[in-house]
């Protein structure tokens, strides 16, 4: 790949971090521009600086050489893009060897960490020093950054599920080098810093989220003191209209803080890729799934049309109470209602006969399903939901899973409906047709992220080896997140191949003017949710750069 003045730049940056941080390796660049989805953007090559101050040399060096950089933390943005750039020939800023939790603090449970830093290595230091915290984990792999899922406004399933909401004080290079501090940050000495969000004045925290104006080195977050007593909740409905009632049966409890966590409502394919891949021999390799076959997963994994979870916090009397007002808000809506702890838990693995015999509950093909997610709303971290992105695949999913390198097909749209019963039957139902349009499975979840806010994410699942299926999914996917919004479901965030257009109007050209005024190279991440034109795209183009 020939770039004029990339050559110049890549000798400057490994100056910086060190040759062997500076990789020009034709494989390890291949697999950097391969996501789960089609993708064409050329990498030559990736930088992994080790502190704050590489971070800035290599941003003025790529200033200087009119070269534009991506940074990532992990890379594992798996159904939105991966590692891949939104521009073409973007050196990759890989920030994984910045991994240090820099600050933590049991009495106030605040941690204060790098972007390298991962949902597995928090987790192990909060286990290693008996902490009474957890952290909101999600469903993606344990080596996903804290911080890129933060700053992609990401959700798990505790009360702290909404991530960025639960974080402070960011520090943030910014794309001419320099560094500020968000918050009372800014101010020596600031002893409210990491516990207070707003410092004074305009609030700039938002800015840096899902957003190409500066890369976040170091952010604090907010951990959840563990509760007394913790006890999770499944239910069943069997039909699929019932997803209008279940929403308006949950919603009140949400809104008085019954129900803290973030409860999640997943429709059968969702569930049922979750507990296996694609029935290849019982459709005679047909697809999509027949509904009659669906019919007969109902019955046999004793799954619903919708199907619920989460979990109720506080002490012993609080979660009585709360289940009470629980179990009479889904009397007459959900087929089945289980409660489950600790206790509940081991018996069910140890004394799964017995257990079904007094419960009813057949707990015998769920429970490898049942544990990392009553895990997840505990802040314990899981590779489990990724088996899920292998569900066309006609091989099982390896030991050591990696969706981009095995081939998974994977695109994912997440609108975003008020906590409406007929708002989440109409959106869901839309999306469910017009993946079976396409010939996709429609696996579906809605989450009750907010008091008032469903974020539903939709799955298009495929198999990126087979001919064809790239260009399908892709398509499926632009008339999926273009017919949702026509009806007024927007994402709340994007997908590469959704980054391209822009709403015109005063909101848009605001975001430019600031892009202009941060980024007036056009160095950092261009393409990336603020689309602009770029000095550097402009010059690699005409071969002008350097």
């Amino acid at each position: 790949m020939a770039f004029p003045g990339y050559d110049a730049a890549l000798a400057a940056m490994a100056a910086v971090v060190g040759s062997q941080h500076a990789i020009t390796d034709a494989g390890e660049l291949r697999a950097a521009e391969t996501g789960t989805f089609l993708t064409q953007r050329r990498v030559p090559g990736i930088i992994r600086p080790a502190d704050r101050r590489e971070v800035q040399e290599c941003v003025r060096i790529a200033n200087r050489f009119r070269v534009p950089l991506y940074p990532i933390s992990s890379g594992k943005n798996w159904g939105y893009g991966s590692r891949v750039p939104a521009a073409d020939g973007c050196f990759l800023l890989d920030l994984g060897r910045m991994n240090r939790i820099v600050d933590f603090n049991e009495e106030l449970a605040y941690v204060t960490v790098e972007p390298g830093v991962t949902q597995a290595q928090l987790y192990a230091f909060l286990q290693e020093r008996h902490s009474k915290l957890w952290i909101d984990a999600t469903g993606a792999s344990p080596e996903c950054s804290l911080i890129g899922n933060a700053a992609e406004r990401g959700f798990g399933h505790t009360p702290y599920g909404d991530h960025f909401a639960h974080c402070c004080g960011l520090e943030v290079v910014l794309p001419t080098g320099q560094t500020i501090e968000t918050g009372f940050g800014r101010f020596p000495g600031a002893n409210a810093a990491p516990v207070y969000r707003w410092g004074v004045g305009p609030s700039l925290d938002g800015v840096f989220s899902q957003s190409n104006f500066g890369i976040i080195t170091r952010m604090t977050m907010w951990l959840m003191p563990a509760p007394e007593y913790f006890q999770s909740y499944y239910f069943l409905c069997q039909n699929p209209d019932d997803v209008t009632a279940i929403v308006d049966a949950l919603r009140p409890l949400r809104l008085d803080h019954t129900i803290r966590g973030a409860s999640h409502i997943a429709n059968d394919y969702k569930v049922l890729s979750a507990l296996e891949q694609y029935p290849w021999e019982r459709t005679g390799g047909r697809t999509p799934l027949p509904s009659a076959l669906m019919r007969e997963f109902h019955r046999e994994l004793k799954i619903g049309a919708w199907n619920g979870s989460g979990a109720l916090y506080g002490t012993r009397a609080q979660v009585k109470e709360a289940r009470r007002l629980l179990r009479g808000a889904l009397r007459g809506v959900a087929s089945k209602l289980q409660f489950l702890d600790d206790r509940m838990l081991y018996l069910a693995s140890a004394f799964a006969k017995p257990y079904q015999f007094f419960t009813g509950w057949d707990l015998k093909r769920t429970l490898a399903l049942l544990r990392p997610v009553y895990g997840l709303m505990k802040g314990i971290p899981t590779e489990h939901p990724l088996a899920s992105t292998y569900w066309r695949k006609r091989t099982p999913p390896p030991a050591a899973m990696d969706p981009d390198r095995d081939g998974c097909g994977l695109l994912w749209a997440s609108p975003v409906s008020p906590a409406e019963g007929h708002q989440a039957r109409k959106l869901t139902v839309l999306a469910s047709d017009i993946l079976l349009e396409h010939g996709f499975e429609p696996m579906i979840s809605l989450t009750m992220i907010t008091e008032r806010s469903l974020a539903c994410v939709v799955s298009i699942a495929f198999d990126r080896e087979l001919p064809g299926e790239d260009g399908r999914a892709l398509t499926c996917y632009h008339d999926l997140i273009g017919r949702l919004a026509s009806e007024g479901y927007y994402s709340y965030r994007l997908g590469l191949p959704a980054m391209a257009g822009e709403q015109p109007g005063a909101y848009s050209d605001l975001l430019r003017d600031i892009k202009k005024m941060l980024d007036p190279a056009g160095i950092l991440a261009p393409g990336r949710y603020v689309n602009t034109e770029s000095v550097v795209l402009d010059a690699v183009h005409t071969g002008v750069a350097g």
